[in-house]
Order: structure tokens, then sequence, then C-alpha cells
């Protein structure tokens, strides 16, 4: 396709420049031009123009003798680098009317030439040399009674002629027959003249060889200024400056006064080049010479390295005020005022200095690094801080200081703290750690520990309560006893028991220690405990390998030809070598799991640009990362906000070991952690579109059926892959799916797969997704992978219906009820028939009546691979009076026979799809069933068995109710 381009020039106003290379007015004395005929033709005289000043002139007028050809030359002229010269020629011309009887050899016109040369040597005129500039012809001409009047028509004409192949040239002026006087003769050329233009200088430039040429001429910055853009101008043929390109800034210090650099006045400073002019200096600062880059601040005040120049110089603040503090046992509660004075700034912030001082001295040493802090010990901006886990009848010094940009710049220290000083009272010993067993028999251990780290006082008694793991503390026991260890007996053989211990003081029993597990023994000697040989050690674990192997070779052998269980499928690959989710909480130091699934990535790789959330242990940002030897990419960086506890810490670096055993293109991908500086930070991809719910809202009807497909096929692949894996999720749900900008859906969010394992009462609390989650694991804590469908079904139905709340505005417990009653959410609007009918599978209340994870992903494939079976929506449905709810019409055996079999969901699905009768679905095929959304490969198998059985039952009944002939 051709287009038409318009080329629009900024003219820059400046005169034109007319450099004059011969002007015959000027000439002192005679011309003496070469003529030829040197008699007869071109004459030479004096005359008088119309400032009454002699001028030399030409003149020639043999009209009468036919085939003139009179030749004039003039001296030869330097070029003086001018490319294209300017030729003006002011002559006056007899009309030919005005003389009787010169018809036919009378002319009105005069032809001028050119001719290039590098120096004066042509004495002669080569008439084969000159190149033709124009032929000449006059606006006005006289006549004899013009003359005789003294009134002369004088005619001015300028042609232009391209020189640039020698250092001169000679001018000719040829006449062919006509009466004619050349008054003057002017030759010049043009350049751009100098000028300034965005405080850069230009100079005088000669234009261009040719009239549409544009000669490029860079600018210099005037004094006192640097370049911004280089500055760049154009040379038009006509001596006109176009198109002014950049230019150049005033230095710091000076600003711009007519196209010229001025220094700043004192008082006055311009930090940057880019500023728009010398500014006033702010308060509390002065310059004191001209031409400041920057205002010095008054005695006393300061201004912060990261402070602009433009801020007003600020002073560190005064001390917190009116400290007071609350001691509870071994917890201080500290709170002040802030302070009276805040120096002008507002960014004060505090930090707490913690001293033990031994009773009777002087001597203060920092506390250790076991005291907490809340919210945290530096950075903070409340003034309120909760101090744990100090140690009893101890004194304490507690120091605050108040903090602003510039107290580092000022040098200031102790006048801006406060101090108080406390004594902790008698508290709970802190729980026991280092728990042990040894001497394992069938029915007894030996349970040793260590002294609590914090005993707080005289050790009393310790307290061991144990039970059976699979009672889960329904049923325990407790023993008590002076030393730290004790004889658990009378325990089942080849059972795990959970052990907890606890201390006494005279203030009471401190926390319960962690869960120990520990199973006793099948053999009547022990297994492990001091002083077994490391060599039968080493031989009962391989030998329980060996017996391992040999049961499932034995299994193989025995089963009959037929697919294995899932058990059995389960130990084979976990023998092959299969990946498996290994659960980071079973590893005892977090660091460990950490730095075995995740990379530490170096904190200077990482380029933080914006806040886009918060999460539940801090601020989520999005930024950059760039590795060495790799592209940059974008990233999001979730950080533990400071004043975390270790279980935070935990928590917190466990998502990251967990998301760091995943690779697949539908999981969020860790690119590493920084563990090795604060924050503490875990690296992943960067997900553009944000959360699939939110996102799904913001654009709610503007994706097809098709695209509805993919997102939840992507899905769906993701969580095969967890499956396989062995890993359950427990909170799938659309708002922890993110969308990518190429709508690629990639299940993240691993925070709550131990939240159950935690807090035993958690199943009813607002952590646990009640809307997602599957009625076992709501009732009973059972999650599973069949758990995790149950919630994708309630993820599709988000999809579906662009991101709507399930079950609307039902509060928890009602959800709870009405799924237990048998509800399930009806088909958002224009949800394909398929779709909805796979939601309610993934809903049975029978967990081994869903499908897994593999057999959703086929079923989507088909769906995409036959985008057809997509088209029919619920509001296709037929609507007679068989299909209302729990109704069947006697005249419809299917629906009663359907209810027999316990599939009486299909009906409304098998009736628009016209199988009204038992003969129409002996025609039921496992594809026919696919396209209808039936897709439970169990469900398929029990309808087309039955459908069978029951025709080879009424065909049996047929025959035996015959009458015979």
């Amino acid at each position: 396709m051709c287009g038409t381009f318009l080329f629009i020039f900024f003219v820059v106003s400046a005169p034109e420049r007319l450099l004059t290379l011969l002007d015959t007015r000027t000439v002192p004395g005679e011309l003496k031009w070469a003529a030829s005929p040197s008699e007869g033709g071109w004459e030479e005289v004096s005359i008088m123009d119309e400032k009454n000043i002699p001028i030399r002139t030409y003149q020639v007028c043999n009209v009468l003798e036919p085939n003139q050809n009179n030749w004039l030359r003039t001296d030869w002229i330097p070029r003086s680098g001018a490319q294209r010269v300017y030729v003006e020629v002011k002559f006056t011309l007899r009309d030919c009317n005005s003389l009787p009887g010169v018809t036919g050899t009378c002319k009105e016109t005069f032809n001028l030439y050119y001719h290039e040369s590098n120096e004066d040597k042509d004495s002669y005129i080569k008439e084969s040399s000159f190149i033709k500039v124009d032929t000449v012809a006059a606006d006005e001409s006289f006549t004899q009674v013009d003359v005789g009047d003294r009134i002369m028509k004088l005619n001015t004409e300028v042609r232009d002629v391209k020189v640039t192949n020698r250092k001169g040239f000679y001018l000719a002026f040829q006449d062919v027959g006509a009466c004619i006087a050349l008054v003057s003769v002017r030759v010049f050329y043009k350049t751009c003249p100098l000028t300034v233009r965005n405080l850069a200088t230009f100079p005088d430039t000669v234009t261009g060889a040719d009239t549409s040429s544009l000669v490029e001429v860079r600018g210099s910055c005037v004094n006192q200024s640097e370049e911004k853009e280089e500055p760049k101008m154009y040379c038009g043929a006509d001596g006109e400056w176009l198109v002014p390109i950049g230019g150049c800034l005033c230095n710091p210090g000076y600003e711009e006064k007519g196209a010229a650099c001025k220094a700043c006045s004192v008082g006055f400073y311009k930090a940057k080049s880019t500023d728009t002019g010398c500014s006033k200096c702010p308060p509390h600062s002065h310059s004191l010479r001209e031409g400041a880059t920057v205002c010095d601040c008054h005695s006393g005040f300061f201004r912060a390295d990261s402070d602009p120049f433009s801020m007003a110089c600020t002073q560190p603040p005064s001390a917190p005020q009116q400290l007071i503090s609350v001691v509870n046992e071994t917890s201080v509660v500290l709170e002040w005022a802030p302070p009276r004075r805040l120096g002008g700034r507002s960014d004060t912030s505090y930090s707490l200095e913690c001293l033990i001082c031994q009773t009777g001295s002087q001597l203060c040493l920092p506390c250790g690094s076991d005291v907490l802090f809340a919210p945290g010990q530096t950075g903070l901006k409340t003034t309120r801080v909760v101090v744990s886990e100090l140690r009893a009848h101890t004194h304490y010094t507690f120091i605050i200081h108040a903090r602003n940009g510039v107290s580092q710049a000022s040098g200031a220290g102790a006048a801006q703290s406060v101090s108080v000083t406390v004594t902790t009272n008698q508290a709970a010993p802190s729980p026991v750690s280092a728990i042990q067993a040894s001497d394992v028999t069938r029915h007894s251990l030996l349970l040793s520990w260590q002294q609590p780290d914090r005993p707080n006082g005289v050790i009393l008694e310790y307290e061991v309560k144990f039970y059976e793991k699979d009672q889960r503390e329904r049923s325990y026991r407790i023993m008590r006893t002076f030393s730290r260890s004790v004889d658990v007996t009378g325990l089942n053989p080849l059972t795990v028991y959970v052990f907890h211990v606890r201390a006494r003081t005279a203030a009471g029993y401190g926390e319960f220690s962690a869960p120990f597990e520990f199973s006793t023994n099948s053999d009547p000697f022990p297994l492990i405990g001091e002083g077994v040989n490391s060599a039968f050690l080493l031989l009962s674990i391989s030998g329980v390998g060996i017996l391992h192997l040999h049961n499932i070779f034995l299994i193989l052998l025995c089963v009959p030809p037929s697919p294995p269980s899932l058990s059995l499928l389960f130990l084979l690959s976990s023998v092959a070598g299969v990946k498996i989710y290994v659960d980071p909480f079973t590893y005892e130091d977090p660091d460990q799991a950490i730095h075995e699934f995740a990379k530490e990535i170096d904190v200077s790789s990482i380029h933080i640009e914006r806040v886009i959330g918060m999460g539940e242990f801090g601020e989520v940002c999005s930024g950059r990362l760039r590795v060495q030897g790799k592209r940059e990419i974008y990233v999001a960086i979730k950080s533990l906000k400071a004043g975390y506890s270790d279980k935070q810490r935990r928590d917190f670096l466990s998502e990251a070991s967990i998301m760091g055993q995943f690779d697949h293109p539908n999981i969020i991908r860790l690119e590493g952690v920084v563990t090795r500086c604060k924050p503490l930070m875990i690296i992943t991809e960067y997900m553009e579109n944000g959360s699939l719910d939110a996102f799904l809202r913001k654009h709610d009807g503007q994706f097809t059926v098709i695209q509805l497909v993919g997102m939840l096929r992507g899905i769906a692949s993701g969580m095969k892959y967890l499956s396989d894996m062995s890993y359950v999720h427990r909170d799938l749900a659309a708002r922890n799916i993110l969308v990518n900008s190429n709508l690629v859906c990639k299940v993240s969010d691993f925070g709550l797969s131990r939240v159950l394992e935690d807090d035993p009462e958690a199943a009813y609390t607002t952590r646990i997704p009640i809307r997602w989650t599957a009625p076992e694991a709501i009732s009973y804590r059972k999650f599973t992978t069949a758990s995790d469908v149950w919630s994708y079904g309630i993820v599709m139905w988000e999809v579906v219906s662009y991101g709507e709340r399930p079950y609307w505005d039902m509060n928890n417990q009602d959800v709870i009820k009405a799924i237990e009653e048998g509800y399930r959410l009806p088909a958002p609007m224009d949800c394909p028939v398929v779709l909805h009918q796979l939601m309610l599978d993934c809903w049975e209340r029978e967990r081994a009546e869903r499908p897994t994870f593999s057999q959703i992903l086929n079923m989507l494939d088909k769906l995409i691979r036959n985008p057809g079976t997509l088209r029919r929506t619920g509001g296709d449905r037929p609507t007679p009076t068989m299909l209302d709810p729990g109704v069947c019409v006697p005249e419809w055996s299917v629906c009663v026979w359907l209810q027999s079999i316990g599939l009486e969901r299909y009906r409304d699905t098998l009736a628009a799809a016209g199988y009204t009768s038992l003969e129409n679905l002996l025609a039921l095929t496992h594809q026919e069933m696919d396209r209808l959304g039936i897709i439970t490969p169990s469900h398929q198998d029990i309808l087309i068995a039955s459908v069978q059985q029951e025709m080879l039952s009424q065909m049996q009944h047929m025959q035996h109710t015959m009458v015979p002939v």
C-alpha cells in the first residue's frame, strides 16, 4: 500500500546573510571585460544611475543586421567556498516594435552562460566551454518616446548557478540581436547566519549546492552549559535555519537568561542542570556565593543523604517522653510518648536497647538473642513494645532511642534516648526440649530430656503426657517425676505413641513441649538405644528393605493379571525412584529444608520496583531479577515483616521449601530465596494478571467457552502433577490461582498445608475455606487428593461464573448444612451441560466416586478437541414435568431405573439427549457418554452393564410369561 508523506520543516527565524563576489556598481574605473567580436559588439560606457552616481555598463544594439552573436565575458570570479551562486542582472531593453524596419532581425532576449576554472588564465572567449544558464527576457521594455522623456524601465532578473568543481568561474552574456544595456551585474551567495538556539551556538554556514539540499550543522553549547541532547539544525538553500533538534542546559549553579547561562545570585541555588532555574534557598540554609549548587545548612541543622536539596534543613528529634513500664512475670510492656521536638521531619523511628544489669554493680550486658520484641526492636513506628522471654528475678534496663533521617549526620546520641530499669517476677519455666527415647521394647521405653532453657526458678517436678497417635489425645496417661527421665511401661507392641513433657516451678507449670513420636518394638529386646551395635542396626534396616522388596514380588506373583491397586502402584513408584513430595516440617532445622529445595539468591540481584499487595507475613512487591549469565526477568517478591517469631519464620520458609520441589508449567515457579540478610524474601515468577478470581471479575463475559476450558485445563494439569507427587493442596480456590499475560493459570499459595495439624480446633475457624472444602475434610479433617478434586469443582464454578462467590451470601454453617442435605451449586449462566456435570462428579459425597485429576484432564482435553460438545447449555434442556427435581413420571421408565441404580443425577442429561427408553440406552457407548459429560469410568461401566442386565431380565420375564401354543 502506498502512502503520501508530508514533510514539515520548522523554520527558525533568522535573516539570511548574502556574501557578494562581484558588484559592478562598486568597481572603480573601467570593467574591461572580454568582448567578442572586439569591435561592433558589446561596448563599455559610463552612465549615471538613479542616484546620479556614475557607473560602468555594457550595451549593444545591432538590430538591423541579422545573425548576431556578440559575447561579453566577466573577469575570473573566485568561488570563496560557495556551492551555489546567484547572478542578479539589472538591464534595459528596447521594444522591437518601436524600431522600424527590423522585422526578423530584432530580438528582445539575451543568454546567460558560465564556465568554471581553477585560475584566471583564459584571455579570450571560447564559446564551446561555456554552459548555458538561461535565456533572459525583459518584463518591461522601453520605446524611443520613453528615451526622449528620459524614462527608462529597468529590469532585474536573478538566476542561480551550482559551482562546486573549480576554485572560480566566468560569466558570459550572449546577444543575438537585441537592443540592450547591462546596467549592473551582482554575483553573491547565501549563508545561514551565526545564531544561538536552545543554548547552542550554530556558526555562519554556507548553503548547499542544490536548491532542495539541507546542510546538517552541529551546535556547540554556550559557556556554563552541557548537552541535554545533541544540538543540531539544518541550513536550508534559502539561507534560513530549519528543524532545531536537541539543545543544552545550564550547568548546576547557572540559569538561562537571554540565550546565555548566568550564575545564580547569592541566596539562590540550582542543584541539577534539569532544574528550570535558580531557586531560593530552603528554610534553615543559605548560599554565600554566586553560582551555588546547594545551600549549606545553618549551624545545628542537617540534611540527610536521601533528602532532596529543595527540602529544608532539619534537626534530630529530642528524647522520647513519659516512658512507662508494666511487668508481667517475665514480660514487660513499654510505652512512651513521642518526642516534644521532631526536628521538622516526619520519619521519626524508635529502637529498643535491652541490657541485663547485675545487682549492686554498674556492669550491664546486652540481652540474649532469645528475648522477643513485638512488634520489633528496631525501625519502630509505634510507641509500644512488648518484651517477652525474659529471665525471672532479673534486673533489666531498657533504653528507647528516637532517631530520624539526620540523627546519624548530626552525631546525636544519648540526648535522644530515655531509659527505665525493671525487675522481672517469678514465672513458669520454658518448654522442655531435646526429648529422646532409649531401651525400646515391646511394652516399654526409657524417656529422657534436658532441662528447660529458662527454668525461671527451681524445677519441682516434670509431667509426662502420652497417648497413642491414633487416639489423638482422646485418651491419654500422665506420669510425674523429679528427675529428667522416666520409664514408661504398659505400652502396646508396634504402636506409635506421642509424648509431651512440661516442667513445674513454684510459679506453676510451663507449656508442654512439642510432640515427640516413637513406636514400640515387636521384638522382646531393645532395637534402638544406647549400647546397640551399629552393625546390627544397619543389618536390621537392610533386612527390612529386603523384606519389603520380597513382599512386593510376592504380591506381583500372587495377584491375578489385572490392574494393580493404587497403593501397590505407589509402592512400586517409590522403589523405582519416582519423585515424591517431602514435607519440610519433618526437618528439625527449617534452614536445612530451605537450602535443600530452594536456591539462595544474592540480594544485590534483586531490584524492587513497587508494592502490589500485602501477604500473611508482609509486603508483596514486584521487581526485576538479574542473575549473572541469565537475562533479566520480572519477579514477585514476598518479604517477612520485621519482628517475626521463630514459628512465623518457619512457616514463611516452609512455603518456599514446598514450592522448590515442584517443576511444572502450571505450578508457580520458585526462583529462589534470600535468607542470609534481612528481610527474608521468597522470589517467584511474576504473574502479570494477578489472581484468577479478580481477573475474571474484571473481564466478566469477555472470554469464549474454549478459553475458559483452557484455563481449567491448565489448573487440572497442575493439580494432576501435585497429586502424582502425593501432595495435597488443601486450599485450592480461584484466589490461589495466578494468571500471566498469556492467560496461563498456575497453582500457588501452599501455606495451608499444615493448619489442621498445627491447630486441632481449626476445622471450624475462619482459616478453613469452608466453601471450597470437601465434607469429609470439614468433619473429620480427612484431606486427600479427592478433597482437592471437590475444591477443583468449586474452582470450575468460579471460572464459568466469572469469579462469583460460591454459595453467594450464605454463612459457613448454612453452607455445611446445605451440602450435608445434598444441595449442590446450580450451573452458572450459559454454562455447558458437560461442564456442570463434571462439577457434580467432583462434588460426589463419597470421595471414592469422584474422578481423579488424570480423568478430569482427559475429559477437558476431549472437550477442547471437540468444541461442539460445549454448545449445549442448561438453557437448551427440555422442561417437561418428568425433569422436575425429585419427580419421576411413571411413564418414563428410565427415571425409575436410574433411581434404582443410584444414578438419577444423569436423568436430565439422558433425557435431553433423547434417551427416553431402555431400548435407546442399549446404543450408549463410552465415547457417547464422554460427549454427554458422563465421564466417571465406574458410572459408565454401571450404566452399560445395568442396562444390559435390565434388558436381559425383561426378555427372560417375557419368555416365562408366554403361553405355549
